[in-house]
């Protein structure tokens, strides 16, 4: 039997203007596919040019510019188009969709949707959910004592994944879908009966947990910010947004 981790998977990741997912914007994103562990990935890549200004320190992260991307990058509408196009046939075909911190990245491109093509992911994956497979929600469940952050940085140097080029989508990508394999090996006792839509569902409860451990943390530290406890999609935006 070929167990899900060992079967084929895709992965998508973006590069931002910031970590605000009502406001903030794609200017770069990825989507690679693996159809088994050391296969050559076949990868889509694409470049935004978002419409709004790059801040410094989202520049400082991932090296694109203002310049680059408006010399270079394509408008989002037809862009967000192709890649809720491919996260759907991805879902058609049954293959479960790594994403890493999910609520983020799914839920910007659900907002880029909303802002360009008057459309939602939801409405996409109707037909046929994403069964979504987040590295940093499997690992805080899976291995929940162990001390020290869960970037991705983190889990590739835990699990001995190679990071080639941190926050170049496409990397990151693959990365976190190597991630996902090795925590599905390390501890293929506990998951490799359960299949990718079983663990999806999990997933949701997992996070919902996660979140509220670390809201009660925040409030013993005196800390206003919240944390929302919805995977991988965050609820719609408020209409004033």
């Amino acid at each position: 039997m070929t167990y899900w981790y060992e079967g084929p998977l895709a992965a998508f990741d973006t590069e931002t203007t910031g970590v605000d997912v009502e406001t903030d914007r794609i200017v770069s994103a990825a989507l690679v596919v693996q159809d088994a562990p050391g296969a050559r990935p076949r990868v889509s890549r694409w470049l935004v040019n978002p419409g709004v200004p790059v801040p410094a320190g989202a520049t400082e992260v991932h090296g694109l510019t203002d310049d680059h991307l408006q010399r270079n990058g394509r408008w989002p509408a037809p862009v967000m188009f192709e890649i809720a196009q491919l996260l759907t046939e991805q879902a058609a075909a049954g293959r479960p969709l790594v994403v890493m911190n999910a609520p983020f990245d799914l839920t910007l491109l659900d907002r880029e949707l909303r802002r360009h093509r008057a459309s939602s992911l939801g409405h996409w994956l109707d037909a046929t959910p994403l069964r979504v497979l987040d590295p940093r929600v499997l690992d805080k469940q899976l291995d929940r004592y162990r001390k020290g952050r869960r970037t991705l940085t983190d889990l590739c140097a835990h699990y001995d994944v190679t990071l080639a080029e941190a926050h170049d989508a496409a990397a990151d990508a693959l990365a976190a879908l190597e991630v996902v394999r090795a925590v599905g090996r390390r501890f293929a006792a506990r998951l490799e009966r359960l299949s990718p839509a079983e663990l999806h569902a999990l997933q949701t409860s997992w996070h919902a947990a996660q979140a509220r451990g670390l809201q009660a943390w925040f409030a013993r530290s005196g800390s206003p910010e919240t944390v929302d406890t919805s995977w991988p999609l965050r609820p719609e935006m408020p209409a004033a947004a």
